[in-house]
């Protein structure tokens, strides 16, 4: 199945849609997220988590781009309280109760218009001091008409997963087991990887919770560059953790679920936690799997607006 390529559009309607079934207010990962899962307008899981190759050679989320933008946006109309970098975005009172029928209005489409004039002045005198400091060139994507910094912070993970999609089957299936344990789930070194690939498990282990319980923990992984993990493959997993005895499992894929495969997991005493490609890169970063932190700043306009 081809990958579906992402359009560019205007998404703000749908953030607000996604903020009002998450209660008002959520993080920018768990918006898109909302957004992906719930297909507002027509958008699709693998549209908002598509990446693209610019001219040199970078990879970015072009949605991403639109999302940020339209974040603005809802901020310059007063949907939304002030973004701020780390923290959730929250509805205001108009965001929360606005009818959507015929929004954007022209008042508010004139009100966002020359809030993003003023963001071309300011964008120029950055330009300006770049050239006089000698700083030549400009990477892609322009990340200018969005937040850079939360842009940025998500461009090493979008880095990883299309690296991860690069594994072999068998240096998948290991990265998995080395994540998994760092969970908590202590390998089985016999059952957990010299007999899974003959038993239809990629992975058997052992968790001990904090009331001293040791459940049986089976371990599946499937490395998908395109497509979706679908109810069938749930089914075949959660029959063959019978095999094992195994209390519950652990479905790791680079990919995501469909609807039906979601219900199947949490069908009958055994059920199966599903671990898609963006939660994935998520527990990368929790459990700081060969990653290496680095900080950096950005100066705010602030520095570059007129007296």
């Amino acid at each position: 199945m081809a990958k579906e390529k992402y359009v560019r559009r205007e998404v703000w309607k749908e953030i607000v849609l996604a903020l009002r079934d998450l209660g008002g207010s959520a993080s920018r990962k768990q918006i898109r997220r909302t957004m992906a899962e719930n297909e507002y307008n027509g958008l699709t899981y693998e549209g908002v988590y598509y990446v693209k190759i610019s001219r040199n050679g970078n990879k970015y989320s072009p949605f991403m781009l639109d999302f940020n933008f339209n974040i603005r946006n809802l901020y310059t109309i007063g949907f939304i309280e002030e973004p701020q970098r780390g923290k959730d975005i929250t509805l205001t009172d108009l965001g929360r109760t606005a009818d959507l029928t015929n929004f954007p209005s022209q008042e508010q489409v004139d009100k966002i218009s020359a809030y993003w004039k003023q963001k071309d002045e300011l964008r120029y005198a950055k330009k300006k001091l770049k050239e006089k400091i000698g700083i030549t060139g400009d990477t892609e994507p322009e990340v200018e008409d969005t937040d850079a910094q939360d842009t940025a912070e998500d461009d090493w993970k979008i880095q990883l997963l299309e690296q991860i999609k690069q594994f072999s089957p068998a240096k998948f299936e290991s990265f998995s087991r080395l994540l998994i344990s760092k969970m908590g789930v202590a390998i089985d070194k016999t059952k957990g990887v010299k007999l899974s690939g003959d038993h239809g498990i990629d992975g058997f282990g052992y968790f001990r919770s904090d009331e001293f319980r040791t459940s049986r923990v089976a371990i599946q992984c499937k490395r998908y560059t395109n497509g979706s993990v679908g109810e069938s493959e749930i089914r075949d997993f959660k029959g063959t953790m019978d095999s094992f005895n195994a209390e519950y499992g652990i479905f790791v894929t680079t990919s995501y679920f469909t609807d039906s495969a979601k219900a199947i997991a949490t069908q009958g005493n055994r059920t199966v936690t599903l671990i898609d490609g963006q939660e994935l890169t998520d527990l990368v970063e929790r459990y700081q799997l060969h990653i290496t932190p680095v900080q950096t700043y950005s100066l705010d306009d602030y520095y570059f607006e007129k007296d």
